[in-house]
């Protein structure tokens, strides 16, 4: 119930920001340029840094999974690990 309270909410909030924010801005980008309402250009931001940060995450958990297999795998076929010490009775 609280969720969907809470969801109810920030619809309205995105629902007035919305409204508030409708005028039409120009985005040039090098040579690429277009007209849209100042929200849809916000918006579209947020979700390519929402996607941005996405990728990033998922690149660096892959990479330390990737580590800590290589090494679990190396501890249990014992490379890498140090041998006991010797008592010098041979």
């Amino acid at each position: 119930m609280l969720s969907l309270v809470l969801a109810i909410i920030v619809l309205a909030a995105v629902v007035v920001f919305s409204v508030q924010n409708a005028s039409p801005v120009a985005v040039s980008f090098f040579l690429w340029r277009f007209e849209a309402s100042l929200a849809v250009v916000i918006f579209l931001s947020v979700l390519a840094g929402v996607i941005i940060g996405l990728l990033l995450s998922a690149a660096y958990s892959m990479k330390r999974t990737g580590r800590k297999r290589r090494l679990e795998t190396a501890s249990a076929s014992g490379v890498g690990t140090p041998s006991p010490p010797s008592d010098g009775k041979s």
